[in-house]
C-alpha cells in the first residue's frame, strides 16, 4: 500500500526550497576589498634582505548600488567629506614617498576620505596613527589632513554595481608611476602617482 503525504507536508516540501532561494537573492553585505601594487624598483636594501617588496596599499569596504545611485542625499552627496567605502575607514598605506596629483605625500599610512562636488572631486589623505588592523570613521576634521588631491573625473558608459580602486603601475621608463583610479556607478576619478 502506498503512503501519500498530506497535502500540508507536501505543501511545505515544495516551498521551502522557494522561501531558500528567495532568501538567497538578498543583496550579499559590503566586502573588504584591497588593491596593491608592488614598488620594486625603488626597494631598500632592508626590503630586500627581509624579501619584502616596497608597497603601495588601499584596504577599502566595498559597497554596492543594489538599485540607487551616487550623488543622492543618501549615497555619496555633494559637498559632504564621504568616508570612501563602507563599514571601516579606507586606509591607504606607502612604503616610499610620493606624488599624487601633484601632491607630496610622505612614506605611511592614512585614512582616505571623498570630497565630492560638481565642479570636481577631491581625495582627502588624513595621518593614521593607531596602527590597528582596521580603523573605525570618525568625524571629519580638515585640521587631521595632509594632503588634498585633486581628482580628473570621466564617465564609465556601464555602471559599476560596486566601488572599486585601482593601483595600476605603468610600464614606461623613469621614475616608477602609475593611475590611482576610484569608479562607481557612472563616475570614474583618477590620479597619477610617482615615486619620489
Amino acid at each position: 500500500m502506498k503512503h501519500l503525504l498530506p497535502a500540508l507536508a507536501l505543501s511545505s516540501l515544495l516551498t521551502a526550497p522557494l522561501a531558500a532561494q528567495a532568501g538567497a537573492r538578498r543583496a550579499a553585505p559590503s566586502t573588504r576589498a584591497i588593491a596593491e601594487v608592488s614598488l620594486t624598483l625603488v626597494d631598500t636594501a632592508a626590503q630586500r634582505a627581509a624579501g619584502k617588496a616596497a608597497v603601495m596599499r588601499i584596504d577599502y569596504g566595498q559597497p554596492h548600488l543594489r538599485g540607487r545611485h551616487i550623488n543622492t542625499d543618501s549615497l555619496v552627496p555633494f559637498g559632504t567629506v564621504w568616508r570612501l567605502g563602507a563599514n571601516g575607514a579606507t586606509l591607504f598605506t606607502t612604503d616610499v614617498d610620493l606624488t599624487i596629483g601633484g601632491k607630496d605625500v610622505p612614506k605611511g599610512r592614512y585614512i582616505a576620505q571623498l570630497l565630492p562636488a560638481r565642479t570636481g572631486w577631491t581625495l582627502i589623505l588624513q595621518a593614521e596613527t593607531t596602527g590597528a588592523a582596521s580603523v573605525n570613521p570618525t568625524a571629519y576634521d580638515a585640521k587631521k589632513d595632509v594632503a588634498r588631491i585633486d581628482l580628473r573625473q570621466g564617465a564609465i558608459a556601464t555602471p559599476l554595481e560596486s566601488l572599486s580602486i585601482w593601483l595600476v603601475p605603468s610600464t614606461a621608463p623613469g621614475a616608477q608611476r602609475g593611475d590611482l583610479r576610484i569608479g562607481w556607478d557612472t563616475v570614474m576619478l583618477t590620479a597619477e602617482w610617482v615615486v619620489r
